[in-house]
C-alpha cells in the first residue's frame, strides 16, 4: 500500500487549480535578466530563477532595453487560476551599475508604490518592494554577478505598468502605499483560491490526516505559519491544512470530524480577524477591527491613551509594535481570543485546541495554551 498523501501539495493538487508566479519572483526574473545582459550584452530568454522552495521557474522575456550602464527587462505575471488583480501586469526590472561597496539598492520605478506610514515591514520613504523578493533579487544579482565575474554593486529599479491603476482596486491606499503597487510574495508561488474547490481540499486534508492516525492536526494561513508549526510541534507535512483565510471551514469540518488536538497558526493580523468573529479572514471580506484590539489591548493593561492610539493604527502590526514597546501582550491576548472564538465555533466536540500568532518574518509573537 503505498503512503497516503496529504498536506498542502496535496490539497493543492485535489483542487485541479493552476498555480501562478508572484510580483516577487517576476521581479526577480527581470532583474536576473537584466543583469544578465548588462555583464554580458545578451538576455537569456527564458530565464530561470530559484525559488525558496527550490522550484526552477523558466520566464519568457516581453522587455528587453540594453544602454550605456544599465539594462532593463519585463516578464507578464502569471497568477495562474487565481483571480489576482495583478494578472497580466507587466513587470519590469532595470539594473544600473553602481560605484563598487553599494551593494544592492531598490527604487520604486512607475506603477510601484512607496511606504508613507508606519506599521509595514518596510520604512516610510522605501520602495514598497517586500523583504522577500529583496531577498530574492540579491540573492540572484549575486549568482549573476559570480558567474560572469561582476561586482554585484547596483540600483534595481521595479516598474510595473499601469500599477498605480491597478493598486486603486488594493488595500495599498489604506495602508499608505501610495503610487502604486506592492512587489509581495514569500514563496514565490501563487497559491489559487476557488472558494469551493479550496474548502473541498480542506476536507480532504482532514480526512487523510485522521485516515494516517494523526490526532494533532494544524490549521495554517500559509507556508510561513507552517514553518512555524513544524518547528514547534514536529508535525509531519499530512498533519498540515493550509486554510488560508478559511478558518471556518477547518473548524465546521473538524467539528463533524474530530481530532484530539487542533493548532491554529497564522499572522496577527489575519487571527485577530478571526479573534473578533470572522470566520473567513480574506481582506475583502474582514478588516482588522483595530477598536476591538484596543479593547483586548485595555485589557492586557494599557491605558487610555495606549488604547486610543491602537484603535486608529495603520495596520494590526502597527497596532501590535504600539504594545510590545509598552508591555502589553497584545499577541497572547489575540491568541486567547482566537482559540477561545475557535472553542465557540467547534460546539463542544472534544478537539483540544491552541493558537499562534507570528509576524511576517515566522516569528511567534503571541500564543495561547491548550485548552
Amino acid at each position: 500500500m503505498g503512503e497516503i498523501e496529504g498536506g498542502r501539495s496535496a490539497q493543492l493538487k485535489h483542487t485541479g487549480l493552476r498555480p501562478g508566479w508572484t510580483t516577487g519572483a517576476c521581479a526577480t526574473a527581470a532583474a536576473t535578466a537584466a543583469y544578465t545582459a548588462l555583464l554580458t550584452g545578451d538576455f537569456p530568454d527564458p530565464v530561470t530563477i530559484t525559488l525558496p522552495k527550490g522550484q526552477t521557474p523558466a520566464f519568457a522575456l516581453a522587455v528587453e532595453e540594453l544602454a550605456e550602464g544599465r539594462a532593463t527587462a519585463g516578464v507578464v505575471k502569471d497568477a495562474g487560476d487565481d483571480p489576482d488583480v495583478t494578472h497580466g501586469a507587466l513587470v519590469r526590472a532595470t539594473v544600473q551599475r553602481l560605484p563598487p561597496g553599494s551593494g544592492v539598492v531598490f527604487r520604486a520605478g512607475p506603477g510601484v508604490g512607496t511606504v508613507t506610514l508606519p506599521g509595514l515591514p518596510l520604512d516610510v520613504g522605501e520602495p514598497a518592494i517586500n523583504p522577500v523578493p529583496r531577498q530574492l533579487i540579491r540573492d540572484h544579482i549575486a549568482r549573476v554577478a559570480a558567474e560572469h565575474r561582476g561586482a554585484g554593486d547596483v540600483e534595481v529599479t521595479v516598474a510595473v505598468d499601469h500599477g498605480e491603476e491597478i493598486a486603486r482596486s488594493t488595500w495599498n491606499p489604506r495602508l499608505g502605499i501610495l503610487g502604486g503597487l506592492s512587489i509581495l510574495g514569500t514563496t514565490g508561488v501563487v497559491v489559487p483560491y476557488s472558494c469551493s474547490a479550496w474548502i473541498d481540499s480542506i476536507r480532504r486534508g482532514v480526512d487523510v490526516a485522521l485516515a494516517a492516525g494523526h490526532t494533532h492536526v494544524a490549521g495554517c494561513t500559509g507556508s510561513t505559519s507552517e514553518r512555524t508549526v513544524v518547528s514547534e510541534y514536529g508535525l509531519p507535512e499530512i498533519a498540515l491544512l493550509d486554510m488560508g483565510d478559511f478558518a471556518g471551514a477547518v473548524l465546521k469540518y473538524i467539528r463533524r470530524h474530530p481530532v484530539d488536538r487542533l493548532t491554529v497558526c497564522g499572522g496577527f493580523a489575519k487571527l485577530s480577524k478571526l479573534a473578533a468573529g470572522h470566520l473567513d479572514l480574506h481582506s475583502g471580506r474582514s478588516q482588522v477591527d483595530k477598536p476591538f484590539l484596543a479593547g483586548l489591548a485595555r485589557r492586557g493593561g494599557a491605558d487610555e491613551a495606549l488604547a486610543a492610539e491602537v484603535a486608529v493604527a495603520n495596520t494590526g502590526l502597527a497596532a501590535l509594535q504600539l504594545c510590545l514597546a509598552r508591555g502589553v501582550p497584545l499577541g497572547d491576548l489575540v491568541a486567547v481570543a482566537a482559540r477561545d472564538e475557535a472553542l465557540s465555533v467547534l460546539r463542544g466536540a472534544p478537539v483540544a485546541v491552541d493558537v499562534i500568532c507570528i509576524d511576517r518574518a515566522g516569528t511567534v509573537v503571541g500564543r495561547s495554551e491548550v485548552r
